[in-house]
């Protein structure tokens, strides 16, 4: 009977190996990484998949416990007492079977130890494991005990606040005389952690519940989404400027480092691991750079002194902090130019009348996906269909996000029910309709799941960490995310259980909780908290909605200095015109290139690539320099690191290079791109490669800097 918890299981693991795949680089992530964040996506998702199954199994063991059989020697002595006792014990005795059991019924057995696991695990690994293993990767020493001593003591400035406010809390416990013992000091660890996690939940429902249907409703409009999409365009290559200038500067640092230290000095392998994190061709540039400024660091001499090793420690950290940074814009610069294309493709496809899309640069498709989303279906969709599907997904999430304020608002009330979940599951209750129960559950909880991380993935917390798709999210902000996953399921489940009236803590009533409320436990030895903080903050979500409404957020960034997307706003006005001016130089330069090959494959000789090998090898590695996802190679497989390990593929260097006999114009930049381009995941750019006329094209011609060979003990 246990089979829906076994879907569930399954389910949130493929779930969370999906979304890893989709968003990590496996291949380059260190095993530990790929296992901490798969164990922390899959038990979040397990918990909310799980949950209607606890609930629809505690509302049956309510109803057996409120219909269960009364012993013959009370039937004797309550006959007399009057007829209700009478009738109740007849209706018993009428319908032996009027608790029916739930369809995908678990054992009770099965839930304590289930729920044990799951959250005890994720909150070791949330607040103990993996801030040490971002910490680790983010620590500038050479050593595995140095790594681990700096992320210790990083961990243990970021602690020691909370340790505190535990100090705090015993001893405000200790005066008021209770007692304590293990069980108590587990409900008060939980309760913490739920507490800081409702904070942080409310915050970003508040804003999601608003911004979720708004979304839907203006990506409905082409004309707003492109507009859209210009300005982000803009902003991300403002902030990609800015990062590619400070790799400049930290490169530069580190050159006068490596030129200062000897190469039999004990100090030259750790100047040797830090240049092995940069990209061969950001050193390139960085040593002409340094050539062109006369060998003068930035205080404008080349210093002889030889650093100490916290110095070496220092750059080290600076440059795996700003070859991240550059990483992530160039990874969000490249999604971004993709979706403004994509849109603009849609704008002129709109009023086709062949009813077949079609794309400026088209890509390479499976036969598969030629078939089932062909050209006319996918006209159909993006022309057609689209608009109006997230029209109506708008009306049901406006739905959705009333429903969840009106609850969050009046769920405390218990007579008479306002919530209105609480009210549709006690009307399904009444009925034994628990596969409702599950689905309602289950619709409520994948609502909130997607607001609060949809959220996150917008907002990407100061920009420092960020989730962007076809493998190019590094690993921080892979172990940020899973963190986040585990700090926020377990309190927006009980917020969710409060809103049903599962939690007799919070209406204030004797029932019969779910195992996860058990096991989750209460802080009712904190007053001010249990009674105060839990019940009451979240009805300040009211707040954050109006204030992400009015996009009172919004105007006030924008009047302090931060450009954000307001329309009828001059600044916004300017930042759209300089997007699109971006972009129409970045096809400027895709159409170059594709004219490039096109001249190479009509000089080509008979031995070098076919026409057809040659342009899906070129668009496997331009797509990732001009903005593109990184396609696939004609092989079918992306080559590895050549520099570093056993490349997949070779190249046949003597073909390339009779391109170049036949007066095809060949620049060094196109020669690194054909050796490295593709194997190390970028592409570089070298100024004169191009006509003068858009000189200003090369100087912001971009790079995806591919991670560097990591791990996490790559050091030693």
């Amino acid at each position: 009977m246990a089979y829906l918890l076994t879907f569930g299981i399954i389910g949130a693991l493929f779930l969370a190996s999906v979304m890893l795949y989709r968003y990590g680089n496996i291949p380059r992530q260190h095993i530990l990484v790929t296992l901490s964040v798969l164990t922390a996506w899959c038990f979040s998702f397990l918990i909310v998949f799980t949950i209607p199954l606890d609930v629809t199994s505690t509302l049956y063991r309510q109803c057996e416990e409120k219909h269960k059989p009364v012993p013959e020697s009370a039937v004797g002595n309550t006959m007399g007492n009057g007829n209700i006792t009478t009738t109740t014990i007849t209706t018993n005795k009428l319908h032996p079977d009027v608790c029916q059991e739930p369809w995908g019924m678990v054992p009770a057995s099965v839930f304590p130890n289930l729920w044990r696991i799951i959250y005890w695990s994720s909150q070791f690994l949330t607040w103990l494991i993996m801030p040490l293993m971002q910490s680790y990767l983010k620590a500038g020493d050479f050593t595995i005990k140095g790594k681990l001593r700096s992320a210790l003591i990083e961990n243990a400035i970021y602690y020691g606040s909370y340790l505190f406010i535990c100090g705090v809390l015993l001893i405000y416990i200790a005066v008021k005389g209770v007692s304590l013992d293990w069980q108590k000091l587990k409900a008060i660890a939980s309760s913490a952690s739920n507490t800081w996690g409702l904070f942080l939940l409310i915050l970003l429902l508040g804003y999601a519940l608003v911004e979720v249907p708004r979304s839907l409703w203006n990506n409905a409009k082409p004309g707003f989404t492109l507009q859209y999409a210009y300005f982000k365009a803009a902003k991300l290559s403002t902030e990609k400027a800015e990062a590619e200038e400070h790799v400049d500067d930290v490169l530069e640092s580190l050159q006068c480092i490596s030129r200062a230290v000897p190469n039999n000095h004990e100090l030259r392998p750790c100047v040797e691991t830090i240049m092995r994190k940069v990209p061969i061709e950001l050193q390139e540039r960085a040593s002409r750079n340094f050539a062109r400024s006369g060998g003068n660091g930035m205080g404008g001499t080349t210093s002889t002194i030889v650093p100490s090793e916290k110095a070496l420690v220092r750059i080290h950290k600076q440059v795996i902090k700003s070859l991240q940074t550059l990483q992530r814009t160039e990874a969000l610069w490249s999604v971004q130019v993709n979706t403004v294309l994509h849109l603009e493709d849609v704008a002129r496809n709109i009023h086709s009348a062949e009813h077949r899309f079609k794309t400026e640069f088209p890509r390479q498709r499976s036969q598969l996906e030629r078939i089932c989303y062909s050209a006319t279906i996918q006209w159909y969709w993006e022309c057609l269909f689209k608009a109006p599907f997230l029209k109506a997904l708008c009306v049901l999430t406006a739905t959705m996000s009333a429903m969840v304020v009106w609850s969050e608002l009046t769920f405390f009330s218990r007579h008479p029910v306002l919530s209105i979940f609480a009210n549709v599951i006690n009307v399904a209750n009444a009925s034994n309709d628990f596969f409702t129960i599950e689905l309602f559950s289950m619709v409520v909880l994948c609502y909130f799941f997607y607001c609060t991380y949809s959220t996150i993935l917008r907002i990407r917390f100061l920009n420092l960490y960020y989730l962007a798709p076809h493998h190019q999210t590094n690993e921080h902000s892979l172990i940020f995310s899973g963190m986040l996953l585990c700090r926020l399921t377990p309190p927006m489940c009980l917020n969710f259980l409060g809103l049903i009236h599962m939690d007799s803590h919070i209406i204030q009533k004797r029932i019969m909780e779910t195992y996860y409320t058990q096991i989750m436990g209460h802080m009712d030895v904190i007053g001010i908290i249990s009674n105060g903080f839990n019940i009451y903050f979240p009805m300040c979500m009211l707040a954050f909605c109006l204030f992400t409404w009015f996009s009172l957020g919004s105007r006030a960034l924008n009047a302090l200095g931060f450009q954000q997307f307001l329309q009828h706003e001059t600044i916004a006005t300017e930042l759209v015109q300089e997007g699109k001016d971006l972009i129409a130089r970045e096809k400027r330069r895709r159409q170059r290139a594709e004219e490039a090959i096109a001249r190479r494959r009509d000089f080509s000789r008979p031995d070098t690539l076919s026409s057809q090998d040659y342009i899906g090898k070129y668009r496997g590695a331009a797509g990732l320099s001009s903005g593109g996802i990184a396609g696939p190679l004609t092989s079918g497989r992306t080559p590895a690191d050549g520099l570093l390990r056993d490349g997949d593929v070779s190249y046949d260097y003597a073909a390339v290079a009779s391109s170049s006999a036949l007066n095809v114009p060949r620049s060094l930049s196109e020669e690194i791109n054909d050796r490295f381009g593709v194997s190390t995941q970028m592409q570089v750019g070298f100024r004169g490669a191009i006509d003068q006329e858009d000189a200003y094209d090369e100087e912001n011609e971009h790079r995806i800097v591919g991670p560097p060979p990591r791990g996490l003990f790559d050091d030693v």
